[in-house]
């Protein structure tokens, strides 16, 4: 209670919650990790920040940061630590249009960088369905991916700078908005990602870019991932490296969005194997200045290239969206998939990524192996088909934990087959962990380990997360 106390007098107590008014805080948005925190603390700045670790420090408690908590790997899960919201850093301290580049803090609600960034004619170019609630310390914790990958890049590639509080209380200034500084280790690289195993992110300097003025967007049916691939490059052919989301929503994607979510429809008549909702996003004026006519030559381009590769039979449906409510209602459907995913249970959710024309590899081997388990089981698949991010969820008949452990090692087997990796844009926290004892390089392992004793000695930020508990050189 003498912590309580403290963090009482830095912060006020209307800032150190405990008891029910931690409840919102305690679990995450799957609600398969429900925790109780100690307390949780509610900073306004990152002075705050770092005297609500050092008094940590000082009385040995771990911490565990939390931003909008819409992580699915249980990163925020604790017991008795005390948590630390950033959701009061909510300020966006510069927003440069000349640069193209945005100051912001950890608790800026993602949507909102993307509403501010609009007003000046640019785009932060990080997409996802938790946009409305993710905020920056969490996207930038966890390396979040989301559909615009394929053209962007992932949160690790679209920040400059980092302002991070290390676990004694110290301030980390990495707040450089330099595009190229090779002063040293790129240690802003280290914390990104490593959910707040080494520090508390509390701003960036994040890379903005030119908001596109038209997009195309279609819906596509085709008969196999093999003839994905080959559209996806047709498309980067035609438009010139223009595709922004490249997403794969096959057969078992389809049921389950008619099962759980009617209201959005389908949008063919028969279901095809392999749907793809594609879309392209351009700036110049040439593309994007309507005709007289009202058409828009970036949605001709699109509509030319697909009649074409329907001519040549690689395409067998196509949607070519004509309005922005028709462009909604695509993306609609798109971004069901965590809602559609996680109203059916038991299931087993995985997060894995491929390379390119691997993907109908591992969904053909995959379904062969799960028949020795559970012939009775359903799967349904979503991806980020343009950089090889599978959402491969198995619902089996058997939820015990041994059911569960068997189908993760056996979806584990063929990533590795296929020289993939078991985690592509969620992050570890603490669902994976079993999964970087059986899959991670060991020697990688030592060095992870190196680096979260030198930062955190005594072991209090977000213990027990992505490290596997006596692994590397601390065992």
């Amino acid at each position: 209670m003498t912590l309580i106390s403290d963090l009482s007098d830095l912060l006020g107590p209307a800032h150190v919650l405990t008891g029910a008014d931690m409840d919102r805080y305690a679990h995450d948005w799957t609600g398969k990790y429900a925790g109780q925190p100690l307390a949780v603390v509610r900073p306004c700045d990152t002075g705050e920040v770092a005297a609500c670790l050092a008094q940590a420090a000082r009385h040995g408690v771990a911490v565990v940061p939390v931003s909008g908590n819409t992580g699915l790997v249980g990163g925020t899960f604790t017991t008795q630590a005390l948590m630390i919201s950033l959701e009061r850093m909510n300020r966006i301290r510069d927003l440069n249009p000349a640069t193209r580049s945005a100051v912001v803090e950890a608790g800026v609600i993602l949507s909102r960088l993307h509403d501010a960034a609009a007003e000046q004619g640019l785009y932060f170019p990080l997409w996802f369905g938790a946009r409305g609630s993710a905020m920056i310390g969490g996207v930038l914790s966890t390396n979040a991916g989301g559909s615009n990958v394929l053209r962007y890049g992932s949160t690790r590639t679209l920040c400059l700078g980092l302002e991070v509080v290390l676990a004694d209380g110290r301030v980390l200034n990495l707040m450089s908005a330099l595009h190229k500084d090779n002063s040293g280790y790129a240690l802003k690289d280290l914390f990104i990602g490593a959910e707040g195993t080494l520090g508390i992110i509390t701003a960036a300097v994040m890379k903005l870019v030119p908001a596109p003025r038209a997009h195309a967007t279609a819906t596509l049916g085709l008969r196999s991932l093999g003839d994905a691939l080959v559209l996806l490059n047709r498309l980067q052919e035609a438009s010139g490296g223009l595709v922004e989301a490249f997403e794969f929503m096959p057969a078992s994607y389809a049921r389950r969005l008619a099962e759980v979510r009617p209201d959005l429809g389908l949008p063919f008549g028969t279901v095809p194997e392999v749907t793809i909702l594609t879309e392209l996003g351009a700036t110049a004026p040439a593309l994007c200045d309507p005709r007289e006519d009202g058409s828009v030559p970036l949605t001709d381009l699109l509509e030319t290239t697909v009649a074409a590769l329907m001519d040549e039979g690689l395409i067998h449906d196509a949607i070519v969206a004509q309005s922005e409510t028709q462009r909604r209602a695509m993306w609609a459907r798109r971004e069901a998939a965590a809602e559609i995913t996680f109203a059916k249970r038991p299931f087993v959710d995985t997060d894995i990524a491929v390379p390119l024309d691997r993907a109908a590899a591992f969904l053909d081997a995959i379904h062969t192996r799960l028949q020795t388990v559970d012939q009775a089981h359903e799967t349904m698949t979503v991806a980020h088909l343009g950089d090889g991010n599978l959402h491969f969820t198995v619902f089996p008949v058997d939820g015990s934990g041994a059911t569960y452990d068997l189908v993760i090692t056996m979806i584990e087997d063929v990533v590795a087959d296929l020289k993939g990796s078991f985690s592509a844009e969620h992050g570890v926290g603490l669902s994976k962990l079993a999964s970087m004892v059986r899959r991670k390089d060991v020697v990688a392992l030592d060095v992870m380990q190196a680096i979260k004793t030198a930062l955190d000695p005594e072991g209090r930020m977000n213990p027990g997360k992505v490290i596997p508990q006596g692994s590397g050189v601390a065992s």
